[in-house]
């Protein structure tokens, strides 16, 4: 091995794709398996998970504002499927392109 193969920088993990998993994949297993629970507890590890990457690399109130983002985008997809009748799959994919770009605009750009 040579020196700049164990010298390599450590790439972080984008925390919007957490996020996005977190919102689309919570929503899709709940819907495919028909257990809530189950796509809640992928809901909530995964943001729990993208919590600690913005507690760590940007603090309290980065992780604390990205948090209400994202427990707010998912009771507004709620709100636009129930609420407004938008398409479930509609109302989901549009609140996490939107969490996740901001997600990615606040914490994950260099």
């Amino acid at each position: 091995m040579t020196s700049s193969t164990l010298n390599r920088t450590r790439t972080r993990f984008p925390s919007a794709l957490l996020v996005a998993i977190g919102l689309a994949a919570g929503f899709g297993v709940a819907q495919g398996t028909g257990i809530r629970a189950l796509g809640g507890a992928l809901f909530a590890g995964a943001g729990l998970a993208a919590a600690w990457l913005w507690q760590r690399h940007r603090g309290w109130a980065v992780a604390l504002g990205l948090g209400a983002l994202y427990i707010g985008a998912f009771v507004l997809a709620h709100v636009l499927a129930l609420g407004v009748g938008m398409a479930s799959w509609l109302a989901v994919a549009l609140v996490t392109v939107v969490a996740a770009g901001v997600t990615y605009a606040v914490a994950d750009r260099a």
